[in-house]
């Protein structure tokens, strides 16, 4: 079957004339829109014209096709972009084509003005197209590069630089572009045109016809080519190339010095071809993978003509290793603690004895003496920095290079001011360590549950990304972890101001986060920062007590979880504004510096318990009615299954329990919003439908004794509002009772 370009957009560079007109016209004779851009200059590089692009635009609409001209600079590559967003809607595929500038300019030019044009004016038309691309998962690049650029000539090296630089661009695209069905390829063409013809004879400008390369960038445009990441030479044949690498010789032993006599001594078997490797990516010994780990000894490996050294302390010593890390189980460690820790951490998270409010955080002894639910990511993150993570075989981390990338926290009761905390790392079922790639980064998840004795005292996700690891081939995504969740699209309900101090860093790292990014402005450096920044926990603590106290008066009994994603980072000595919208028991939060606008905390949510209520944990400990061993076990689902329940029912149910003819206990089951939940007590707004029933028979119905029909003409199930909606609870108790 014939490639068909059928709705389709392509811009085509340098298609005035030579190559580019070629691929304009072969693209849009076979059903593509096309966007002829050139700029109208002369073969020195001198004026501009439209003449060019329009003339090329004729042809294809005189032979029924779809063109419009654009004679904008590649450095302006939004505005070419634009072009084609505003005549057909969209870009699926790119084509540079500029190629080949006449010698005599090269050498009157100065070098800067060859990089604009062909390096940097690609990149910037590439970024203009990347993000629409990547949103319709579709796209095709095209970068020209040159034999001069891959083997270099004479007089040549500003442009030789520059084409060499686009193999580079193209071969990083083609890896970061993979995932979302973007594919870039690069071509080193030699054809005849107004561009050569200056340089070549004249009867092999003539048989080097444009024509005979626009067949291989059409099929690499298509949707139909999984080629990414290619280099082509193409004269009157299409030639792919490829590196070759040595196997090397390992020239220092274990503690043996290096000397470059070794090198020289060794010169020929460094350089020899025999057995050679074809890496297709950054890694590190591909025919010696197990040096990294037994030998401690350096390679020196032949890349086509020039060697190189690689130290097996660097960032891509850890390409082997990091395979040994997935689904790697720590044993169990402790976390011992008293009121001190408490009060530390909550002066670390900006609690001050300013605010009355505080003082039960800050001072042991009042009589409601308790400490802050965000707490619980401290024995976590001790058991991480203390070790934990450093002993799992094959994880070798920079931490020049780590960002926190997201942290969730659950409570399953509140915490102690004092004691000593059991802590499951990588533990069966329970707490997972898995490896998840994003390209160059390498997203660490860590599962860890948290114990009082015996019982499950809080739960948490880490996510921390490592720059610069990866390349593994991991997961990309993870069932378990828990998704951030953009807040409402209307104003915020409450908005809390804080300053944060020029030592809020220095005095937080003193709960446990010893990582020397937050406090040394050197180490910082190396991180890319100007200066240490906040931690990222610390931010996360700060608004989950603004929170607290906006919507819980202060009660870190009514704390459940809180989710957050970490944005960007926060100077010492900055304000936040945390902004919050209440949902039900779910209140949304988005965290900026005051100071920029810059949003640092996003996706974020603390989920609370009812103000009368308790969590469904503890729901069966007091009340006396057999209807909250029910109502327990209800919670327990929503739990479990609440996101699901919340798209099939979207209802709020409210129960008034009777007992002796009075009103005993109510409990709302909110399936309306967030991901649901239970609590004890009446529903803030109005709710949906309300039953009322005396406990017994409440069991009686549950149990299946009494039918919940027969219950209601009865007159012993009242029910209140959109009684219809009532059938749902059939999905939240279904295959255990006949309500």
């Amino acid at each position: 079957m014939s490639l068909s370009f059928e709705g389709r957009v392509v811009l085509v560079t340098g298609a005035g004339g030579g190559l580019g007109r070629e691929y304009a016209l072969a693209f849009a004779e076979r059903g593509a829109s096309v966007i002829v851009n050139d700029l109208g200059a002369d073969t020195k590089g001198g004026g501009k014209s439209s003449a060019a692009a329009d003339k090329v635009v004729e042809e294809i609409r005189a032979k029924g096709g779809k063109a419009v001209a654009n004679y904008d600079s590649v450095e302006d590559g939004e505005k070419l972009i634009q072009t084609a967003l505003d005549a057909f809607g969209r870009i699926d595929v790119y084509c540079y084509a500029l190629m080949f500038t006449c010698v005599f300019y090269l050498l009157l030019c100065i070098t800067d003005l060859i990089q604009r044009v062909h390096l940097r004016g690609s990149f910037l038309v590439t970024r203009a197209a990347w993000n629409h691309m990547k949103n319709q998962k579709f796209g095709r690049i095209i970068m020209t590069a040159s034999a001069a650029g891959i083997y270099g000539n004479f007089g040549q090296a500003n442009y030789s630089a520059a084409k060499l630089g686009l193999l580079g661009l193209a071969n990083t695209l083609a890896i970061e572009g993979r995932k979302y069905n973007i594919h870039c390829n690069t071509i080193a063409p030699v054809a005849g045109s107004r561009l050569t013809e200056t340089v070549m004879p004249p009867d092999l400008v003539a048989s080097l016809k444009p024509e005979y390369v626009a067949p291989l960038v059409l099929w690499l445009c298509h949707e139909q080519c999984q080629e990414n990441g290619g280099l082509f030479e193409v004269l009157k044949l299409s030639l792919y190339l490829r590196w070759e690498r040595t196997q090397g010789y390992i020239v220092r032993q274990k503690n043996q010095s290096m000397k470059p006599e070794s090198i020289r001594d060794h010169w020929e078997k460094i350089c020899d071809f025999t057995d050679a490797t074809k890496p297709s990516m950054v890694s590190v010994c591909e025919a010696k993978p197990l040096w990294c780990d037994f030998c401690d000894a350096t390679c020196f490996l032949s890349l086509n003509y020039t060697f190189f050294c690689f130290n097996p302390l660097s960032v891509f010593s850890s390409f082997f290793s990091q395979t040994k890390a997935v689904g790697q189980k720590l044993p169990p460690t402790t976390f011992s603690f008293n009121h001190t820790q408490c009060i530390l951490y909550a002066l670390g998270v900006g609690m001050s004895t300013k605010d009355p409010d505080h003082l039960r955080f800050l001072y042991e002894g009042h009589p409601d003496f308790s400490c802050l639910p965000t707490f619980g990511v401290i024995p976590s993150q001790a058991a991480m920095m203390d070790g934990g993570l450093s002993s799992v075989p094959g994880l070798n981390i920079d931490f020049t290079q780590v960002l926190h990338g997201e942290q969730y926290l659950e409570l399953y009761k509140p915490l102690p001011t004092s004691g000593i905390f059991p802590l499951i790392i990588l533990q069966k079922e329970l707490v997972f360590f898995k490896l998840l790639e994003k390209f160059w980064e390498m997203k660490q998840l860590v599962y860890m549950n948290t114990y009082s004795g015996n019982e499950l005292v809080c739960y948490n996700q880490f996510s921390v990304f490592v720059v610069g690891a990866g390349g593994f081939g991991g997961k990309r995504s993870s069932e378990k972890a828990k998704p951030p969740v953009p807040p409402p699209k209307r104003s915020p309900d409450a908005v809390v101001i804080d300053s944060t101090t020029r030592d809020q860093a220095a005095l937080y790292r003193l709960s446990g986060d010893w990582n020397p990014l937050h406090i040394d402005p050197s180490f910082a450096a190396m991180g890319g920062f100007k200066a240490p920044i906040l931690h990222g926990l610390c931010s996360f603590g700060f608004a989950a007590r603004h929170v607290l106290k906006q919507f819980a008066d202060n009660d870190p009994s009514r704390f459940k979880a809180i989710k957050v994603r970490f944005v960007k980072p926060v100077m010492p000595g900055q304000s936040l504004q945390t902004e919050m919208w209440k949902e039900g028991n779910r209140v949304h939060i988005q965290c900026k510096v005051k100071e920029t606008d810059a949003v640092v905390l996003a996706g974020a949510y603390v989920d609370l318990h009812g103000a009368s209520g308790a969590s469904p944990e503890n729901l069966s400990q007091g009340g006396g009615l057999q209807s909250e061993l029910v109502f327990a076990e209800i919670g327990r689902r929503i739990k479990d299954v609440g996101s699901e329940l919340v798209k099939k029912v979207n209802a709020v149910f409210g129960w008034e329990i009777t007992k002796d003819g009075k009103k005993a206990a109510q409990w709302t089951i909110d399936l309306k919003s967030g991901s649901g939940s239970l609590h004890k007590g009446p529903y803030g707004g109005k709710a949906d439908v309300t039953m009322t029933v005396s406990d017994e028979d409440f069991m009686e119905v549950v149990q299946g004794k009494l039918n919940p029909q027969k219950a209601f003409f009865s007159g012993k199930l009242k029910v209140r509002g959109n009684i219809m909606l009532s059938q749902k609870l059939e999905v939240i108790l279904k295959d255990y009772a006949k309500l």
